[in-house]
Parts: C-alpha cells; sequence; structure tokens
C-alpha cells in the first residue's frame, strides 16, 4: 500500500508540473495562431505535437536508442567490476537485467529502482543485499561526480550560457543569497549535527546492542565494502573507460536528437552539452524518470539558443517518450521476463 501511495505521489507531481507547462505553452501557440491568423479551433498544441512526432527522423531517434544501451551495456560491466571484489563476478545478463529493472522501477517511485535493482541481482546471485547495495551506492557516487565533471567543463566552454540559464530560471542568489549567508543559521546546523554525533557516540552501545542498531550497522558495512571496492579494481583502466562511455552517450544522445527534429537541427555541440547539462538536472529531480521537469529545463535551454518555446517543448517531448519512457518501459519488462526465465532454466539444467 505505501509503494502504491508513493507511486501515486510521485506521479502527481511530475503530472502537475507537466500540465502545467503544456498549459502554459497551449496559451503562447493559440496566442501565436492567433497572429498568424489561424482560427483557434484548427490550433491544437496536442495536434501539433504528434505531426512533429511523426515527422520526426525516426532513424536518427533509432539511433540514440543504440547510445542509450551502449551506456547501459557499459554501465553493467562497470557494475561487474565493482561486483566481483566484494561478492564474486555477476552473470553479465543478470548485470544488465537488474539495471533496466531498475529504470523501469524508478519511472514509479523515483531511487526506489536502486534497490530493486540490488534485490534482483541478490536474488539471482545468491549475493548479500546489502553488498549488492554499497556497489550501488558507490556506482551513483562515482555517477556524481562524473556529472559534477560534464558540469565545470560546459562552465569552461559555456560560461556565458549558463550563467544566464542559471540566473533566469533558478535566481539562487536572490532567492537563497541571504540565507546562505546567515552566520546564525550556519551556527545552529553546524552545533545541531555536531550534538547529533555526540549522542549517538555517547549510547552506541545500546544502540548497536539492538535490533534496528544490528541492522543499520550491518547495512552500514555492506555500503563502506562496496564504496571500497573502488580501490580493488583489478582493472581501473577499463573502469574508467566505460565510465567516459556512459557519459558520452548521454551526451551524444541529446546532441544527435537535434537532428531528428527540424527547429533543432541547426544546433551544434555546445548547445548539445548546455542542453543535456540542464535535462540531466532535470532527472535528477524526484519526478518519475524527470516528468515535468526534464521537459522545463530542456526547453529552458533550447529558448535561450533561439528555439521557439512550443518547438523547445516537442522537443523534450520526443525524446522523453522515446527513451525514457519507450526505451525503460519496453527493455524493462522483458528483463523482468527473461531474468525470470534465463535463471529458472539455469537451475533447472544444474
Amino acid at each position: 500500500m505505501k509503494d502504491v501511495i508513493k507511486t501515486a505521489v510521485f506521479f502527481t507531481i511530475g503530472a502537475i508540473i507537466l500540465y502545467l507547462i503544456f498549459n502554459n505553452q497551449s496559451a503562447a501557440y493559440q496566442e501565436q495562431c492567433i497572429l498568424d491568423g489561424i482560427p483557434v479551433e484548427d490550433c491544437s498544441l496536442v495536434q501539433k505535437i504528434w505531426s512533429d512526432f511523426k515527422g520526426a527522423n525516426w532513424a536518427i531517434i533509432a539511433l540514440i536508442l543504440v547510445f542509450f544501451m551502449i551506456s547501459n551495456v557499459s554501465r553493467a560491466i562497470r557494475w561487474q567490476m565493482l561486483l566481483e571484489p566484494v561478492t564474486g563476478k555477476p552473470r553479465f545478463h543478470n548485470a544488465i537485467g537488474s539495471v533496466m529493472i531498475g529504470y523501469l522501477v524508478n519511472l514509479g517511485v523515483p531511487r526506489s529502482g536502486e534497490f530493486v535493482r540490488a534485490g534482483i541481482l541478490s536474488k539471482y546471485e545468491g549475493f548479500p543485499p546489502e553488498k549488492v547495495m554499497g556497489t550501488i551506492v558507490t556506482d551513483r557516487i562515482i555517477d556524481v561526480i562524473s556529472l559534477l565533471i560534464v558540469i565545470g567543463i560546459t562552465f569552461l566552454v559555456a560560461f556565458s550560457d549558463m550563467k544566464q540559464l542559471l540566473d533566469t530560471h533558478l535566481n539562487l542568489e536572490e532567492k537563497f543569497g541571504g540565507i546562505l549567508q546567515s552566520k546564525m543559521l550556519w551556527g545552529v546546523l553546524i552545533a545541531g549535527i555536531i550534538g547529533l554525533c555526540g549522542v549517538l557516540f555517547y549510547y552506541r552501545k545500546k544502540l548497536l546492542q539492538s535490533g534496528i542498531g544490528q541492522k543499520v550497522y550491518t547495512i552500514l558495512v555492506g555500503f563502506l565494502e562496496g564504496i571500497k571496492s573502488v580501490f580493488k579494481l583489478k582493472q581501473p583502466g577499463w573502469f574508467l573507460l566505460h565510465s567516459i562511455v556512459i557519459w558520452l552517450m548521454y551526451y551524444l544522445m541529446t546532441y544527435i536528437a537535434f537532428y531528428a527534429y527540424g527547429p533543432t537541427s541547426h544546433l551544434g555541440p555546445v548547445a548539445g552539452l548546455v542542453v543535456f547539462v540542464f535535462g540531466t538536472l532535470g532527472i535528477v529531480f524526484p519526478s518519475p524518470g524527470g516528468m515535468g521537469t526534464y521537459h522545463y529545463l530542456v526547453s529552458s535551454g533550447l529558448i535561450l539558443y533561439g528555439v521557439n518555446s512550443i518547438d523547445a517543448f516537442t522537443f523534450a517531448n520526443i525524446i522523453f517518450f522515446s527513451v525514457q519512457l519507450f526505451c525503460n518501459v519496453l527493455f524493462g519488462v522483458l528483463a523482468f521476463i527473461l531474468l525470470s526465465y534465463i535463471n529458472k532454466n539455469g537451475r533447472n539444467e544444474a
């Protein structure tokens, strides 16, 4: 019941954001129709998006899906490398299948896919769940570091564009500047953290003897082993290569997609980098697959490069529904079915 409620809440959040963006774009589209002398009744944004979908270059969209699957293959291999010194090397089909099922589950409840991914691999490989989860935490830490590196590169090559987008759409200084400069706030925060650590340290023996304490301790040990696995890699060079491949494929998915849609086909690699970064941030936010937040941030990036808001919104929908939904749903469901079949047959043959 809790999972159903969580799914409903996150889908509602994403749907509301998407609905508000759609309403805003629909009003703008109708205003443009009036200026162009087109009757309002013949001016449907849904029809325009559908027409643009049909008119997109689907050979390029198919290529984007290939890039997506290449990134998943590299992610599965990289995960195998993390797991090998901790639990032993899992079979490739279980590693990539677990990754795809995790993506599918994330469409329902953001971030829950990581736990399902660990559970699936533990079930089929017989590995301790906490150790598997530890390697997933390491995997995500590496992703965060990779994203920060990509953002840093983007600032180097497109500083003015990034600054303009941040100033226009986030207004960080205006919203949080006063709070971040408050010495009292920082003092209370630091004192609270120190106090909490002191209480936990004082009662550490009682906490560790309790059932919950022992469970938390086991999980933390598994996490630490997973994190330490990065220092026990047999082939760190290959690990780094697969990390680069993952993020290169992600970038190409956005940049190459420009050529699938007329209004974005003139944009260059720097624009692709900026839009990719903002689209990635949209997916990071807690809505199913980035629904709504992805559309808003990708559209914002495209508008900066002269694409009108309607076409920018359409482009975001083409990418979102072809990759985030179609690919994740299709391959996630296939992985769920095939893993059960393959592992069942493997046990029967054994």
